[in-house]
């Protein structure tokens, strides 16, 4: 937690930090965020072990790709902003990995190209583009941002949100669009998880770095609320929020 600090500090810091990739170590001491129980990451790395190629949607700064132990003989990654696109090459392309500029609506790549797809928190996975990269038998493993994520945060800001909102990422939703293009759905599980903000700077960088929460935030458009927010962070000691993360696997059939 940060001392005593004023508001005006813990914003400018904050709006001065990077926000390139998904290295999160800045919020260290400053937010939390509790782990889904089936670890992803762990489990995505044994499916590169036996994969012979692998492509990873949405690799942000190539961070959870790099953190595998055994890239399979092709490995691809796929980023579409350019400030993350330079930082996975850097990351990757030593690993011997591939890292291709792309928006995942139209992937760049041969017909059954892959016989592992991953992605961690995809912003909207196009099922279809997956299911035509994926040879048959094929697995689609992923972690996806679930329901509701961080509903404490944007209904802070924006006030009471419809139901239609609150189930944008519906898993049963999801499971629906990945069956009709054709995938075979294997596993689908989501966790609600604790997230715990100790300082504004936290929840102002957090909100620059996750753009969809809040789409359209800027300090200066939100500053009464961000105002109202350090102080109830300084009297209660912390916001605290809840994230939603969906286990997603499914199967392109023989």
């Amino acid at each position: 937690m940060v001392g005593a600090r004023t508001f005006t500090d813990l914003v400018a810091e904050a709006e001065a930090v990077p926000t390139e990739g998904w290295d999160f170590s800045w919020f260290e001491g400053r937010a939390s965020e509790a782990r889904p129980s089936w670890g992803y990451q762990r489990r995505m790395g044994r499916r590169m072990a036996d994969a012979r190629a692998a492509l990873d949607i949405q690799t942000g700064g190539g961070e959870v790709l790099a953190g595998v132990p055994r890239r399979p003989p092709l490995c691809v990654a796929t980023e579409s902003w350019p400030p993350n696109v330079a930082r996975a090459a850097a990351r990757l392309l030593p690993l011997g990995a591939t890292v291709v500029t792309a928006e995942d609506t139209e992937l760049p790549f041969a017909e059954g190209a892959f016989d592992l797809v991953v992605s961690r928190h995809p912003v909207a996975p196009r099922f279809e583009e997956i299911a035509r990269v994926l040879r048959p038998e094929g697995v689609y493993f992923a972690q996806h941002v679930g329901p509701g994520n961080a509903f404490e945060l944007i209904e802070y800001f924006r006030g009471p949100q419809s139901r239609e909102a609150w189930n944008e990422r519906d898993p049963d939703q999801e499971r629906a669009r990945a069956e009709a293009a054709g995938l075979e759905i294997v596993d689908v599980r989501t966790e609600r998880l604790q997230m715990t903000f100790y300082d504004i700077g936290a929840v102002v960088h957090f909100l620059r770095k996750v753009i969809w929460t809040l789409p359209d935030f800027t300090v200066a458009s939100c500053h009464h609320r961000l105002r109202e927010l350090h102080e109830h962070i300084v009297a209660q000691g912390a916001f605290v929020a809840h994230s939603t993360r969906t286990l997603f696997e499914a199967r392109k059939p023989a």
